[in-house]
């Protein structure tokens, strides 16, 4: 396995160790020593898996209390995968780091707890799943603008997105008050 530290410390591309053959092939898509040796969690509260067609965008999402940090990964197809550091007082609050990932590259995304969520579609269909180590309080889930000009994420999107009702509702980083963010702590 390699793991590759992104431009903010703490989020994480990883390459598992992929074998193949002509019968097709095998990973471990985590294990809890290997990804622990790494500053991953050793454990995992809950799994979520989500389809999705071409230009839909989920995010970007994070919640406060109970902050979940993610492991994600695309099973089939491929998506433009983000982290937005939302640690008030974080020198890289504000910040994004965003990854390619698809069924064919196998890699993997970590963020820590305090990063908001987001990806967009850009196959045909996707299919996304992720690790979590809190469980999902919707009570206290945040929602950020996903066009916000003060993040100014860079997404690879030819048309206007595909949006939910909570996303389309989305408030600027500007509009959330800081108490409602993680603290930074270093």
């Amino acid at each position: 396995m390699k793991v590759i530290e992104t431009a903010i410390p703490g989020v994480l591309l990883i390459q598992p160790r992929v074998f193949g053959d002509p019968r097709g092939f095998f990973m471990e898509s985590w294990q809890r020593e290997r990804y622990a040796a790494h500053g991953l969690p050793a454990e995992f509260v809950q799994d979520n898996l989500a389809a999705s067609g071409r230009g839909v965008l989920r995010g970007l999402h994070l919640q406060h209390p109970y902050a979940q940090g993610k492991l994600v990964q695309v099973i089939q197809g491929e998506v433009f995968d983000v982290a937005v550091d939302l640690r008030h007082g974080s020198p890289w609050f504000g910040r994004w780091v965003g990854v390619h990932l698809s069924g064919a590259n196998r890699q993997q995304f970590w963020m820590p707890p305090g990063f908001a969520h987001g990806y967009c579609v850009l196959s045909d269909e996707a299919v996304f799943c992720y690790k979590c180590t809190e469980l999902y309080h919707p009570e206290h889930e945040l929602t950020v603008l996903w066009n916000d000009p003060q993040i100014a994420i860079d997404w690879p999107l030819d048309d206007a997105p595909l949006l939910s009702t909570k996303n389309r509702a989305a408030l600027p980083l500007a509009h959330i008050d800081p108490q409602r963010l993680p603290a930074y702590v270093p």
